[in-house]
């Protein structure tokens, strides 16, 4: 066995980056930006008005003043403040030249529409200033980031209508098993529902790559190899589930090899995962994952993400934060670092109710999981632990 660090060392060591592509901004969601991106221009592009009111001068607001003009957003002004003269102005409007203020309408009172008067007091001058937000040239988003909407709006902001992303890797999922029927079919006294594959489809997809869904194999090492083969020329990864731990049907490691795949590591100290296999084929990459569907999910979280993120150019990594643990918790055996379900309640972090690999039904009450090293029997009340978000 070797520890998970060291997988995620060998999985990211043998990895790289696909080829990139551009696409229009607004076809940009969800994809990994792969340049660093610059604005065109500055931001305020003009000093404008923050808000509803009159731009004067600083030094009138005590007086009564002239309205000379009314300004609306994306109008020029035409005419320069002068001593005691006003324009009203709206949000977003450019400030006229000899103004320095812009009182904001809630603290004035108009008198026919000719003069106003400042009837509160003033506070700060309520302009945005040219370039106070970005300058022309400045980085406004890192490569390497998940682009989001508020990315999107900082695109068109800055006129990149062509953005350059990686391109989503391929994966190729198999199930194995005979006692496996897909989710249509009514399964039999010895046959369950194949979860796991569509668990990874979902998976796949929530990282922005492409899920190819292969089909269950059945547990005959011809046809693992058949679809194994297949699967490798047509993906850049592939994902197999079952078959992979000590029994008289678990061949699929030996058939990874016949496919031409190197095997890198085949055993893990870690729970739940312990029998993860991943090996490399020329430059696709092939998982063997635990049947049971918690043991899939974790090692897809804890080894196949990451790698699917650096195919794809992203440099992100899962939100982890700490919190105090809300009861006693400990394990009976530690010879393995364990990942355990976990909610969050009152800034807190409590066990969820979890049976085990197979109580796939756990993760849907999880906010996240912590971990427990090789060795830490016990976690006591208020101590400290890092939740991983899933």
């Amino acid at each position: 066995m070797i520890k998970i660090e060291e997988a995620y060392k060998i999985v990211l060591n043998n990895s790289y980056q696909l080829e990139t592509e551009r696409v229009h901004f607004t076809d940009s969601l969800g994809r990994i930006l792969a340049e660093d991106v610059k604005s065109d221009i500055e931001m305020p592009p003009f000093d404008k008005s923050a808000m509803d009111g009159y731009a004067c001068r600083k030094q009138d607001v005590k007086n009564t003043l002239e309205i000379i003009e009314i300004i609306p957003a994306g109008k020029t002004p035409e005419k320069e403040i002068g001593a005691n003269q006003c324009a009203k102005i709206m949000t977003g409007a450019p400030i006229p030249k000899g103004a320095d203020f812009v009182v904001k309408v809630e603290s004035t009172e108009e008198t026919d529409n000719k003069f106003v008067k400042i009837i509160t007091g003033v506070g700060k001058d309520n302009i945005s200033y040219k370039g106070e937000d970005v300058k022309k040239g400045q980085q406004v988003l890192n490569k390497g980031i998940e682009i989001k909407p508020e990315h999107i709006a900082v695109f068109a902001s800055v006129g990149y209508t062509n953005v350059l992303v990686g391109k989503q890797p391929k994966v190729g999922i198999i199930s194995t098993g005979d006692e496996l029927v897909e989710p249509d079919q009514k399964p039999s006294v010895s046959q369950i529902r194949n979860s796991n594959g569509y668990q990874l489809i979902g998976q796949v997809k929530a990282c922005g790559a492409i899920a190819n869904y292969i089909g269950i194999a059945d547990d005959t090492p011809e046809d693992t190899y058949n679809k194994l083969s297949n699967s490798l020329e047509e993906n850049d990864i592939v994902l197999l589930t079952g078959g992979v731990s000590m029994g008289e049907y678990d061949f699929v490691p030996e058939v990874m090899k016949k496919a031409g795949v190197e095997i890198l590591f085949d055993s893990l100290a870690v729970k739940p995962g312990k029998p993860t296999t991943f090996g490399i084929a020329d430059k696709k990459f092939c998982y063997g994952l635990p049947g049971n569907p918690v043991s899939s999910f974790m090692q897809f979280e804890l080894l196949v993400k990451p790698l699917i993120y650096k195919l794809m150019h992203r440099f992100t990594n899962p939100l982890e934060f700490s919190l105090p643990m809300g009861v006693d918790f400990s394990r009976r055996t530690t010879d393995r670092k364990a990942y355990l379900p976990i909610y969050i309640e009152n800034s807190q972090v409590f066990p969820v109710d979890y049976h085990g690999s197979a109580h796939l039904h756990a993760l849907t009450l999880a906010h996240g999981v912590i971990s427990m090293d090789i060795g830490k029997e016990l976690i006591k009340k208020g101590e400290l632990v890092h939740v991983r978000q899933i």
